[in-house]
């Protein structure tokens, strides 16, 4: 069974993103890449996705800039020109009203991607700044799964028989704890998945995780995926870029997005190499879910550690949320640099 901290799913799901983004890849040794987890499509949400990137692609993208790009802005910066041209001529026939181009193509510029300029009838024409680079490798899924009965192993295989399926992604895992008698139940998964089993006792390593099953490289076809899409895909960007796109901007550690770091009683505690939320008035480590204003014990902090300024800058709350985006940047500096970010307790990393 399960022994990390916090709830079996939530808790689980923040250390193995960690380990992940400590330790990739599980059997071919280190490969740079970027995890986020809660991504996915319209008919299929993964626990932790992978992006393995290209450090000096990846350098590029960072160039510009640190928000991700939604599918309307790919659109426009992935092809946009290396000369000013009008938008109309530039792009491809996107299936809907090109007005909502010309507002992606603003939104582009005053997000400094492209320039625009007023052509000939009024026209508004674009180029970019930087070409967009072909920054991601691959693109691999990871179900975690700490605690298995025989009803939801048999749910789970048919979710990831779907995964593989997909043409989507390059590589399908499941994490699931060291006990023996939960792999027993992933006999009926696909062959093609690969098998982690993690040991969290001492909180999350390097070694913390153990290959029980090696997984197949996966045959991409991304255009598969389009089901939801016009008749023609290559009008609108890759999924693989969306969702790319999407870890990029969000990272594994936007939790203190939807909880309530602005409480007395949520700390940040170490486990290992990670740092995962605590709830002191419940003395426990909280769920996502249950981590909101409704919660009886929730006790916002007064207002004057947010206007004094007490203990840091902007109250407790907001100290949270700086140092979890801290750390989110600071692997990502890490990632374009082609180097490995010591994030050892010594220096205060998670």
């Amino acid at each position: 069974m399960y022994a990390g901290p916090g709830d079996a799913e939530f808790g689980f799901e923040l250390l193995v993103s960690r380990w992940a983004e400590l330790a990739w890849h599980p059997t071919a040794g280190d490969r740079p890449a970027l995890v986020a987890r809660q991504l996915g499509t319209g008919s299929r949400r993964w626990d932790t996705v992978v992006v393995e990137v290209d450090p000096e692609a990846f350098a590029a993208r960072r160039a510009l800039g640190d928000r991700g790009l939604d599918r309307d802005l790919l659109r426009v910066v992935e092809r946009a020109p290396a000369t000013f041209e009008w938008y109309r001529d530039a792009l491809p026939d996107p299936g809907f009203s090109w007005r909502y181009v010309r507002a992606a193509v603003h939104r582009a510029a005053g997000r400094d991607l492209v320039e625009t300029r007023e052509g000939a009838n009024g026209r508004v024409e674009f180029r970019r700044v930087r070409p967009y680079p072909d920054w991601v490798e691959r693109l691999i899924a990871i179900e975690n799964k700490p605690d298995l009965d025989a009803a939801a192993a048999d749910t789970l295989a048919e979710q990831i028989e779907h995964d593989v399926d997909s043409g989507l992604l390059d590589e399908v895992w499941v994490a699931t704890d060291a006990d023996e008698s939960t792999h027993a139940l992933l006999e009926s998964f696909p062959v093609e998945a690969g098998v982690i089993a993690c040991d969290f006792g001492d909180g999350v390593a390097p070694g913390a995780a153990d290959v029980r099953w090696h997984p197949s490289r996966l045959s991409v076809d991304d255009q598969r995926t389009s089901a939801d899409r016009d008749e023609d895909p290559a009008a609108h960007p890759s999924y693989r870029l969306e969702l790319a796109e999407r870890a990029y901007d969000a990272g594994w550690r936007s939790y203190h997005e939807t909880m309530r770091p602005d409480c007395r009683g949520f700390e940040l505690r170490r486990s290992g190499r990670a740092l995962v939320p605590y709830c002191t008035a419940k003395g426990c480590h909280q769920t996502a879910s249950e981590c909101a204003g409704s919660c009886p014990d929730f006790g916002p902090e007064p207002p004057q550690w947010r206007t004094n300024g007490w203990p840091v800058d902007g109250g407790p709350g907001k100290g949270v949320r700086r140092l979890l985006d801290r750390r989110r940047e600071r692997h990502r500096s890490g990632l374009a640099a082609g180097e490995t970010v010591d994030e050892s307790p010594a220096d205060g990393g998670d």
